[in-house]
């Protein structure tokens, strides 16, 4: 396989779900893991994550923006580790400002329709939520086999 058809084998992994494991650098440089849900947009290379302003991975990620990210298949036999750098959106402030807009696209990418978009919009904000875009620079692991 060439190196593209490796990256592109690699990077279909995360299509194929929405869970992930998010790895953020700690003060001290040790890693500091979340279980997340992603949207993985392939024409762009960006996994997008809805995250809170008030938890270590976005205070990590707003010191050091280097990150990883690790799917694996159903049956575990390939896996992922998409490396890149973070791009974090404003914080929600209003639920029709641009960040809440773009988390109700990435809810959409991942569960479908929401029962309530205003409660959603409003918790957006109460949550003090942003999103994370992860641009995937470099992908490894154990694609499927062919």
């Amino acid at each position: 396989m060439t190196e593209d058809a490796t990256q592109n084998a690699l990077l279909a992994l995360l299509l194929e779900g929405h869970g992930g494991v998010l790895v953020t650098l700690k003060r001290d440089g040790r890693p500091q893991l979340s279980n997340v849900s992603h949207a993985y947009d392939p024409d762009q290379r960006i996994i997008r994550v809805s995250i809170t302003d008030d938890r270590a991975k976005t205070r990590n990620l707003r010191r050091d923006p280097r990150a990883s990210y690790h799917v694996t298949s159903a049956d575990r036999w390939a896996y992922t580790v998409a490396e890149g750098t973070a791009d974090l959106s404003p914080v929600a402030q209003d639920p029709y400002d641009d960040t809440v807009e773009e988390l109700v696209r990435l809810y959409r990418d991942v569960l479908g329709e929401h029962p309530d978009w205003d409660e959603y919009r409003a918790a957006m904000v109460r949550d003090r939520r942003l999103v994370l875009r992860l641009r995937v620079e470099r992908a490894y692991g154990i694609p499927r086999a062919v």
